[in-house]
Order: structure tokens, then C-alpha cells, then sequence
């Protein structure tokens, strides 16, 4: 029997607990607008973080999304609170819905991932939650509904963590198993309820060893800036793997490297970075900008770009114009 509406969005809700914006959010005229902030290394009340604000307030002022991801590293002194509320009240003022993801700086500020969770968690227009009892904080899945009600696409957001904790594989973490099998069982669930794997985006702050497969790969479709080498952790746990086996995710989302922006298509997946967001509180040799991703109901794949203060850049269709002809 097909799920009626009321069903579908009962099921949703039993299955995945989501809060009041994540569950509203849904597509507008056939389009669903994301933009990804990423490595903002705010400081308050130093200027040199002013082009960081600058830039997100132009951005928004474009772009008019439907929902902000920022994926890590967001700020970068102390006082933790107060410096974190006062990046959060720019999309809480536009009335902006917004989704985090933590980095590997965050922590180090004065205040724990929980804590900083749990001051984001006061914004009305916050809809990250977290799924309890698997490693890091704010693993959650957003649904984005179509005008039916059903989930259209699903936005994965993981805390890829901080540094490694194992003795001979110093360098930074990598997404933890028990987070990999709560993915694995959440997009089931989609896929029972749909009939159909359910078309899904990852966001998270450290990227895959695959970014530095793909771009090593010279039969990979490519777009974008590589001015230095991706930093992944030493170790594959296999999150990559597993996105192939369950054929929901479309593409992921990461920052962490200042110098890079680009995309690629690796196996059928676009790995891509954000464009670095902040100001010089930190290294970076391109213009401050942001990536944004724009689905179409009912159609495969997504638009993807950079916007920055000159303009756009990088305007791709994934999977189209990453497929060698």
C-alpha cells in the first residue's frame, strides 16, 4: 500500500525525531536552495573577521536560500558564548533556517561541542538535532519535503570529530562505525517508507581520503580551485562505501582545507568543498566566498556554485557536466 501524507509524515517524525523547522522545511516552486559557510574562524570583536560577516550578509542577500549549512570550524576565540551566539543572531535576525556542523577548532575555544550545541539549540531557526548515543555531536538527518509532505531529499549532517585518538594513526579523526551504522539504518528507513532510495546530500568538516583519490584520478570530471593537499584522516573507515551501497547520497560536502574549493566525481558521487568564509583570523590565498547547491523537485541531481563579492563562479550541473563525453 502507498503511504498516504499523514503517514508519510507520522513515520518521518516516529523514525527521526526532528524538530519543528526541519520538519517544515520543504521545497518552493520546485526548488530547494542550500548555502554552505564554512571555516568562518570568527573572532570576536576583531576586525579582521568583519569580511567574514560582510561576505556572509552579501551572500544571503543573493541568494535568499532556503536553508545555511555551516560545516566547522565556525569560531575561533573566547568567550565561546558569546562569540558563537553572536555569529547564530545573523540568521536568527533574517529569520534564516540554519544547520551546524562542528570542526576540529570549535572545542578549543572555552566551551565543549555539547555546550555550544546546546546554546544553538536556543535559536528558533536552528534545525540541527542530534542523534544520541553514536560518537560526536549533531549527527542528524533532514528531511526536505515536497508540497505532498513526502521526503524529497535528506540532508545527512556527521561530526567528523577532531584528531585521532589511536597511537600510530596520529593526524586527524575520521567518522566513527557506530556513526556509519546509524546512517546505514536511517536511509533504510527512508527507503522502506519511499519504495525507492530517497536522494541525499552530506555535510560534514574534515573530507574523505576519497577527495584525494578522486583528484588523483585524471579520469575524474573536475571543477574548482586545489591549491593545496587534502588533509583527511590517515585511516578509510568506509562512510564512502557505505554511501555507494545504500545509492541515496548525491554528493558530499566538506570544508577544512582553506585552499580548496573544488568538485569532482568519483564513482558516481561529487565530493566537493565549500568556498573558505572567513577573514584572515586564518591562512588563505582565495577570495572569501560560499558554495551554494540547488535541487529541483522530481529531477536527478543538483546546480552547484560559488558565489563570492564579484559574483558567480564554477556554475555546474552535477551529475551532467561531470561526466566525460
Amino acid at each position: 500500500m502507498k503511504p498516504t501524507k499523514h503517514l508519510i509524515v507520522l513515520i518521518t517524525l516516529f523514525f527521526f525525531g526532528l524538530n519543528t523547522w526541519s520538519s517544515e522545511l520543504q521545497f518552493k516552486n520546485g526548488k530547494f536552495k542550500i548555502v554552505q559557510f564554512t571555516d568562518l574562524h570568527i573572532r570576536l570583536n576583531d576586525s579582521r573577521s568583519d569580511i567574514a560577516f560582510e561576505r556572509m550578509n552579501q551572500v544571503l542577500d543573493n541568494e535568499t536560500p532556503d536553508l545555511v549549512i555551516l560545516t566547522g570550524d565556525m569560531i575561533y576565540n573566547s568567550p565561546a558564548d558569546e562569540n558563537f551566539k553572536a555569529l547564530l543572531s545573523i540568521f536568527e535576525s533574517r529569520k534564516q533556517p540554519f544547520a551546524i556542523t562542528f570542526g576540529n577548532h570549535d572545542r578549543e575555544q572555552g566551551l565543549s561541542n555539547q555546550q555550544l550545541f546546546d546554546i544553538a539549540t536556543q535559536f528558533k531557526y536552528n534545525v540541527t538535532t542530534n542523534q544520541s548515543g553514536i560518537s560526536g555531536i549533531g549527527n542528524c538527518a533532514i528531511p526536505i519535503n515536497t508540497s505532498s509532505a513526502a521526503p524529497a531529499c535528506v540532508i545527512y549532517l556527521f561530526d567528523s570529530g577532531r584528531d585521532c585518538e589511536l597511537a600510530d594513526a596520529k593526524g586527524y579523526d575520521y567518522i566513527h562505525f557506530d556513526q556509519i551504522d546509524w546512517y546505514r539504518k536511517t536511509s533504510d528507513k527512508y527507503t522502506k517508507v519511499n519504495g525507492s532510495p530517497v536522494p541525499s546530500l552530506a555535510f560534514f568538516h574534515i573530507p574523505l581520503p576519497e577527495y584525494a583519490h578522486a583528484v588523483a584520478d585524471h579520469n575524474a570530471a573536475m571543477y574548482g580551485i586545489r591549491r593545496e593537499t587534502p588533509c583527511p584522516s590517515k585511516l578509510n573507515s568506509g562512510i564512502f562505501a557505505s554511501m555507494k551501497e545504500k545509492g541515496d547520497i548525491m554528493g558530499v560536502f566538506a570544508g577544512h582545507d582553506h585552499d580548496n574549493d573544488y568538485a569532482v566525481n568519483y564513482l558516481g558521487i561529487l565530493l566537493a568543498y565549500g568556498r573558505f568564509t572567513g577573514g584572515p583570523t586564518e591562512y588563505t590565498n582565495i577570495p572569501n566566498g560560499a558554495r551554494i547547491i540547488e535541487l529541483t523537485e522530481g529531477q536527478p541531481g543538483f546546480r552547484t556554485w560559488i558565489r563570492t563579492a564579484s559574483g558567480i563562479e564554477q556554475s555546474t550541473q552535477f551529475p551532467s557536466d561531470y561526466i566525460k563525453k
